[in-house]
């Protein structure tokens, strides 16, 4: 039987919310033991977050999924000796608190590096743990207004929209998984021991413009990317259209795809019209075109025939789905991108799939996330080595909090 890749590895887990969470959820998918360190006495924030039902988050259990919880009082030098022996055992530790938190807590890269010589730590933040706006507090939205990604959505003369997806959040957390990933292979095959990681949300917003900083620094200036609204600033005729019954995104980029959709709209008399002989034609001309399609789309028996035929004519293109729509949709339901969790107190519901799939290996089915301190005795006594009696001490003074509803 194959193992799963991350199978064995301990991960000591400090991280909240969203970005840190996505990188330890991944990591516990692929096999890993992912402890979650919670802050006696309420632990997790998110754990208050909605919907809520019987006392559990689903945003939570989303977000930490097949993790173990140790809910301990960092304040209390037994708790947080309890737990700098469990990062003395990790391979990684995670953490995406503000720069300098981690350190007042009594964990900051020093004093785990001293004790764990071979750990690996990584810190996610919004702006990363140097330069000068390090030390400012920041969520997904801030880290994308100031890489001049929200400068490049909505419509062009209106106020930038606010995103309804954590594009940045869950990016950084991909990119902590990479970078950790990296950093034990390279502890594996070259001995590099520890390391310190530093991930910032701004760095993968700003890693995001495909076409935008190229386009405005080499051209000298004279190409300003800008906000376009449902076209693309550049690519023409690429946009959002509307259709008979709702939305279609086209995406023809290159002379190759743009021959497609003329064909598949039935005008192949656009390809000797020299108004579209090129590129620059084509975005002079572009409300023209823009009408040509729109009228196309609006004239089929439904999306489903307009997409069909566009397909056939491997025109790249698909409906605009709402998040339910998503859901029930038989290709990511086959992929397992949407995945049933049952949850005692919640019922069933879904949620996001894992972000990493093995060819030939199913996915870990991990279990729904942990109530509050619920491998308390677990972890304490198969990793440290304490006993009952002296895990009733903790719990009795404090040190250890958990939920007994």
């Amino acid at each position: 039987m194959i193992s799963h890749p991350l199978a064995g590895v301990l991960v000591v887990d400090f991280t909240q919310y969203v970005a840190g969470p996505v990188c330890t959820r991944a990591m516990a998918e692929l096999g890993a033991e992912v402890i979650k360190i919670e802050l006696a006495p309420q632990g997790d924030l998110a754990r208050a977050m909605p919907v809520k039902r019987n006392g559990r988050s689903a945003y939570f259990i989303q977000q930490n999924l097949g993790k173990r919880s140790l809910c301990v009082d960092l304040r209390d030098k037994r708790g947080l000796g309890l737990v700098k022996r469990l990062i003395a055992k990790a391979e990684v530790m995670v953490e995406n608190f503000s720069p300098g938190t981690i350190a007042r807590l009594g964990l900051g890269w020093e004093v785990v590096h001293a004790l764990n010589p071979e750990l690996i730590l990584c810190s996610v933040s919004a702006f990363g743990q140097s330069g000068p706006l390090s030390q400012q507090p920041g969520f997904d939205f801030i880290a994308q207004a100031y890489t001049g990604v929200t400068a490049m959505i909505g419509d062009k003369d209106g106020v930038p929209p606010m995103a309804g997806v954590a594009i940045g959040d869950v990016g950084a957390g991909v990119t902590a998984l990479a970078m950790i990933h990296a950093a034990l292979y390279g502890r594996l095959k070259h001995g590099n021991g520890g390391r310190w990681l530093d991930v910032a949300l701004i760095d993968f917003y700003f890693h995001s413009h495909g076409l935008a900083v190229e386009l405005a620094s080499a051209s000298g200036g004279t190409i300003k990317p800008t906000r376009n609204g449902s076209r693309h600033f550049s690519v023409v005729p690429a946009g959002i259209y509307k259709s008979r019954e709702g939305h279609i995104v086209l995406v023809p980029v290159g002379e190759d795809m743009w021959r497609r959709l003329a064909r598949a709209v039935d005008r192949a008399d656009l390809l000797d019209d020299p108004r579209f002989a090129d590129s620059a034609g084509r975005a002079r001309h572009v409300e023209v075109l823009e009408q040509i399609i729109t009228d196309w789309l609006q004239a089929q028996h439904s999306d489903a025939v307009a997409l069909g035929v566009l397909q056939r004519h491997r025109v790249p293109c698909a409906p605009v789905l709402s998040v339910e729509d998503a859901m029930r949709h038989p290709h990511l339901v086959e992929r397992y991108t949407v995945r049933d969790v049952e949850d005692a107190a919640l019922g069933q519901f879904q949620v996001p799939g894992p972000l990493l799939h093995v060819v030939g290996q199913p996915p870990v089915k991990t279990p729904t996330a942990p109530s509050l301190g619920e491998h308390n005795t677990d972890v304490l006594s198969r990793h440290l080595g304490l006993g009952a009696a002296e895990i009733a001490l903790l719990e009795g003074d404090g040190v250890l909090r958990r939920d007994v509803g």
